[in-house]
């Protein structure tokens, strides 16, 4: 018989006398699929706490409903859709939030000479992807001139003026990297060391999955069960971007929701583009910046941002890396 030395015996009672063997026991994963933001969404993380799990999860699933609030075009009570509705009317007072997130959009529009700009949706409104409808030649040309970031006026105190009549805006290629972002930041306050959380394109990786990186595939973006990569990161944010996700052919051309800004179309001369970085709202709407922006002008845009990278994936399926990845 194996006799337990005396000092381990002594640990084993402290261990008894304390509680924390059973909390020891307690410990695992928590993980959780949820639709939200029109989207499929997940969350995973580690707790030493298991009765901690539900709640958090909860506290994720409610930090992305409220998010959705503020920023859907679906819903008309959102303050997006008030925006759309009033503000070229007349300045509209909205929540700080909402008006830090519009001033991020408008650095990157400067930032990218307006390759990424939210008042897409002054023509994006008129595609609609699963009945296969766009707008008409007509109807293109008079809604392209509404495309200009510099028609959303941020004025003092939170307020906002569209200053052409028709605009809209659309946070699609951004509030999905902020709630994800926002999400782990929840998770971080509550003392959580390992977590995941993605939703659509975008995911946000806290710490490393205990020991060793989280696994991230990027999928292919014409074979659906397929993968061209997979990243070991941790403590990162990755986003991609492709013409996948929402898409039609018609006539051999494929109309997806990335719009170009200046001709109000979809681009085509890449496929998708993933970027990694520190901030997931920030990775998202690069990711979405540099579809647009096509390889070459892609590429050099990157190639300016510090801890930012990128992959390309080109309509000819060849792959680019930016300078940090090739290494």
């Amino acid at each position: 018989m194996r006799v337990i030395p005396t000092h381990l015996r002594a640990l084993f009672y402290l261990w008894l006398l304390s509680g924390l063997w059973p909390t020891f026991a307690e410990a695992e994963w928590q993980r959780q699929p949820f639709q939200t933001m029109g989207t499929q969404a997940y969350v995973e993380f580690w707790t030493d706490d298991n009765s901690q799990g539900p709640l958090l999860i909860s506290a994720v699933q409610n930090e992305f409903e409220r998010i959705n609030q503020l920023m859907s075009p679906y819903l008309e009570s959102s303050e997006l859709s008030l925006l759309n509705r009033d503000a070229s009317q007349q300045a509209v007072t909205i929540s700080e939030e909402f008006y830090q997130l519009l001033q991020q959009a408008e650095q990157l529009a400067e930032l990218s000479a307006g390759a990424f700009d939210i008042s897409f949706a002054s023509v994006g409104f008129s595609y609609d992807y699963r009945q296969h409808v766009k707008p008409s030649i007509e109807d293109l040309a008079a809604q392209r001139s509404l495309i200009n970031y510099q028609h959303i006026q941020l004025l003092a105190n939170n307020q906002v003026r569209f200053a052409k009549a028709g605009v809209k805006i659309d946070l699609g290629g951004i509030a999905k990297g902020y709630a994800v972002e926002r999400s782990i930041a929840l998770l971080a306050q509550a003392g959580i060391q390992h977590a995941l959380v993605t939703a659509g394109g975008d995911t946000r990786l806290l710490g490393d999955k205990r020991g060793r990186p989280w696994l991230v595939a990027i999928k292919h973006p014409r074979k659906s069960d397929d993968i061209v990569a997979q990243l070991p990161l941790i403590n990162s944010a990755i986003s991609t971007s492709g013409d996948y996700e929402r898409f039609f052919i018609e006539d051999g051309v494929r109309y997806h929701h990335i719009l170009d800004p200046k001709s109000g179309t979809s681009p085509s001369g890449l496929m998708s583009v993933t970027v990694l970085g520190p901030d997931t709202t920030r990775t998202d709407a690069l990711s979405t910046t540099l579809f647009v922006l096509g390889l070459e002008r892609g590429m050099a845009l990157i190639e300016q941002q510090a801890d930012y990278e990128a992959i390309f994936i080109s309509s000819e399926h060849q792959l680019y890396f930016s300078s940090g990845l090739a290494r």
